[in-house]
């Protein structure tokens, strides 16, 4: 199946292959389990392709401050007084040359389970994502699996300079010790102790983080001088540029297709210019990914080297806000128009480890409600596509984990299992849930076999169809097949008289006449009388839509 539409399946590693369903809040690794890198067979990996995914994105490989004892395997200890829940945050990372031990059978052999699921993913047809973490680190990082010959983050600073722009790693308070707003025994016999305290990761300089604040990581240093106001140093080139860009290089080594970049917008985009064009001399197909939420930023981050960015304070809002039936359709297009120039460098998603779950009381309360959200995603453009693992059977990420309240999300800091991957791995899916995994697979299907999406222009109809406010209807064509794509955000089925203005026959290159038309969602067919500025009668069903083929 041969397509140039890319769609991420982001499954988060620790908790997708545990079907240990203790869930004890709170619970350690013996009592509820964890996934492993070996859980991922080839007949696991051949599923998740045929749903349509051609892109893994494995969160959480690199190896992350956890309150989890490895100390019998030469791993250092982390205080738990800095840590994040019992399983630890993936972004808080402790070693970047490392895997997580949680996510090997054999924790001596973590690196070679790590290779090998590589070398399995490609197999099955697919591309392979791992994060990268740039901004911050865990604040006990130590690497003990580093190259030969290279020297570790912050092994050479200068600790009495609280900015050293070329040299230091870290960004530091001299004199000051680590005071945070919280215990720092957290049941221990010795406090978590640092002096002289470094600067907290997200851009909290002084030696007192606060509950909220990212305490359990410190700011890397790119050579931005915040106590300046932000002014770059960046000739001689800072040494924290060298080995943030080595660790790419070794990562890619491992024969990964590419990095989704937390925080991208936190660390320097002239760094970015840098390290991507050295990592794609070496590696041209190579993917990055990053995670920028500042619009005004977009454009600078693209040309700094940057694939494919979040479409989040656009795209993402609008939809869900739709979906809550907070505001009506035609912010649609105004979302996708504030990006036209860059709209294939931006990643739809409506859901990810950070969001709120569609299904869950905090968005939609049921996934279904999302369908036409999810057409639109997919098919509106020719750019990517990303999914979070159970957003396809409506998981709702409503337990109460441990560290992870009941947000509506599901945790990355507990060990814990999810309900509907577990059900699905064991066959045991609801009807409703297999009917929305169904769907999704259909839509997803739809985005790569159909030339029309994945290589032909859109148009927006909306502009002559403004008396709708709870429907979207665009076409999609590449010259020899058309879609015309309708949805409906309404809680109730409704028919709707569509206009068709005449600049959409001249730019879409469409013949005013009867078309024969199938909808591709449900095989259903119809005959479509298309003339320019007239109606067409359109029926909806509620929170669906049709994608008709002509």
């Amino acid at each position: 199946m041969a397509s140039s539409k890319i769609h991420i399946y982001q499954i988060f590693t620790r908790l997708y292959g545990n079907r240990c369903q203790a869930r004890k809040p709170f619970g350690t690794i013996e009592e509820n389990g964890c996934g492993k890198l070996n859980d991922f067979t080839p007949s696991v990996l051949k599923q998740i392709r045929e749903k349509g995914f051609t892109h893994v994105w494995y969160t959480g490989v690199i190896r992350h401050a956890t309150m989890t004892d490895y100390t019998p395997y030469g791993i250092p200890r982390q205080h738990p007084a800095v840590v994040k829940g019992r399983a630890g945050s993936p972004y808080a990372i402790a070693d970047y040359y490392d895997i997580d031990p949680d996510l090997a059978v054999n924790v001596d052999k973590r690196m070679e389970e790590f290779e090998k699921l590589v070398n399995r993913t490609h197999r099955a047809g697919m591309k392979v994502i791992i994060d990268f973490v740039p901004n911050h680190v865990a604040r006990q990082y130590k690497s003990i699996c580093k190259p030969k010959g290279v020297k570790d983050l912050g092994e050479d600073d200068d600790q009495t300079q609280g900015f050293a722009p070329a040299t230091n790693n870290f960004y530091y308070c001299p004199g000051e010790r680590f005071t945070p707003y919280f215990d720092l025994y957290h049941g221990e016999k010795e406090p978590y102790c640092e002096e002289p305290a470094k600067a907290t990761g997200n851009d909290c300089f002084n030696n007192a983080p606060g509950q909220n604040d990212w305490y359990e990581t410190v700011k890397l240093n790119y050579g931005v001088d915040y106590y300046a106001g932000g002014i770059g140093h960046f000739d001689p080139v800072p040494d924290t540029w060298n080995k943030m860009t080595d660790i790419l290089l070794f990562w890619a080594s491992k024969g990964i297709d590419g990095f989704r970049c937390d925080m991208a917008e936190m660390v320097p985009a002239a760094f970015w210019a840098y390290a991507t064009a050295k990592v794609k001399a070496a590696y041209p197909s190579l993917l990055f990914i990053g995670e920028v939420y500042n619009p005004y930023e977009y454009r600078n981050y693209i040309a700094s080297g940057f694939d494919y960015l979040y479409d989040k304070v656009g795209m993402y809002d609008v939809l869900r806000d739709i979906t809550c039936h907070r505001r009506g359709t035609h912010d649609i297009t105004h979302a996708w128009q504030q990006t036209d120039d860059i709209r294939q460098h931006m990643l739809y998603f409506l859901e990810n480890h950070d969001e709120q779950r569609i299904a869950s009381d905090f968005f939609a309360g049921n996934g279904f409600k999302a369908v036409p959200a999810l057409i639109i995603s997919a098919l509106l453009q020719q750019n990517p596509l990303m999914i979070y693992a159970g957003q396809e059977y409506g998981e709702r990420g409503m337990d109460e984990e441990g560290f992870s309240g009941r947000d509506g999300r599901t945790t990355i800091f507990d060990y814990w299992s999810v309900d509907t991957l577990c059900r699905a791995a064991e066959g045991k899916l609801t009807e409703d849930e297999q009917l929305l995994s169904n769907l999704y697979t259909k839509v997803l299907s739809i985005a790569q076999k159909e030339k029309a999406v994945s290589e032909g222009q859109m148009f927006d109809l909306m502009y002559a169809n403004t008396q709708y406010g709870g429907q979207y209807a665009f076409l999609r064509s590449d010259g020899k097949s058309h879609l015309l794509v309708v949805v409906n955000f309404e809680d109730v089925a409704r028919s709707i008289d569509l206009t068709i203005p005449s600049h959409a026959f001249e730019y879409m290159k469409i013949d005013e006449r009867d078309y024969s038309a199938t909808d591709l969602l449900t095989g259903e067919k119809l005959t479509l009388a298309l003339r320019s500025n007239a109606q067409v009668c359109i029926a909806l069903p509620a929170r669906g839509g049709v994608v008709l083929k002509f």
